[in-house]
């Protein structure tokens, strides 16, 4: 039963995928930057119906920016799902950018890349990250740099913060898990740590029992006198809190 569930849903991820790249091609030039919004929030929460999967929002999205959103980051499924919440403009390292067909998605969602091992484009980002705060977008990082076991978060980088702090910008904090459905525990099904392959984490994905997506907001907050190193820290613990609630 497990294989033939994922087959199924295979077929259908991989048909979602190819009507994402007509939408991008064929009709995103036509559509202002709010219809494009819309379009990915839709295409998203279609995406976590095919994998089984569905959306719990706990507190309150923003509804207009500038904000900031920082979120700990478990699942290659992170980005999707905050997308299906509520469209937001991502920070992701510059690799993404060249993948088969995610590169494409994530580049018609608006995400902004950054080259990690560059201090000098790590510069340039943060003002690119002011600049979009400044315009009243909403923006989204995972501090933690990379994927964690879902267990422990992994310290944040108060870099990503800078750019908030230079706006004035409030930063919300935003907690993400997954649990199985049926019974409310936590599920490491879409866990993408260590050794594990992106194609073995989603294939146990496709296979598993119906998996709830929970995005917890926590209420916005400005630096209020903090300096960045203060700011994150105190935002990493109440991350922490939102994702265990």
């Amino acid at each position: 039963m497990k294989a033939l569930r994922a087959s199924w849903r295979l077929l259908r991820l991989l048909g979602h995928i190819g009507k994402g790249l007509a939408i991008v091609a064929l009709r995103f030039p036509a559509l202002s930057p709010d219809q494009q919004h819309v379009r990915v929030q839709v295409w998203s929460l279609q995406l976590l119906a095919r994998l089984g999967i569905s959306l719990r929002i706990q507190g309150q999205p923003p509804i207009t920016g500038p904000v900031m959103l920082v979120a700990n980051h478990i699942s290659w499924l992170d980005i999707p799902v905050m997308h299906a919440a509520r469209h937001c403009r991502f920070v992701s390292k510059s690799d993404v950018q060249g993948w088969p067909l995610i590169g494409t998605l994530a580049t018609a969602a608006g995400t902004l890349y950054i080259e990690r091992s560059s201090r000098r484009d790590a510069l340039r980002m943060v003002r690119s990250m002011q600049e979009a705060l400044e315009r009243g977008e909403v923006l989204a990082v995972f501090p933690e740099g990379t994927t964690g076991d879902g267990r422990e978060m992994l310290p944040f980088h108060a870099n990503l913060v800078q750019a908030a702090v230079a706006a004035n910008a409030p930063v919300q904090p935003v907690g993400l898990r997954f649990v199985d459905k049926k019974t409310g525990v936590t599920s490491f099904a879409p866990s993408y740590i260590g050794d594990e392959t992106l194609l073995g984490s989603i294939w146990r994905t496709l296979s598993a029992p119906a998996i709830e997506a929970v995005v917890h907001y926590g209420d916005p907050q400005l630096p209020a006198g903090r300096d960045r190193r203060v700011f994150t820290q105190d935002l990493h613990a109440t991350v922490d809190r939102l994702r265990r609630s």
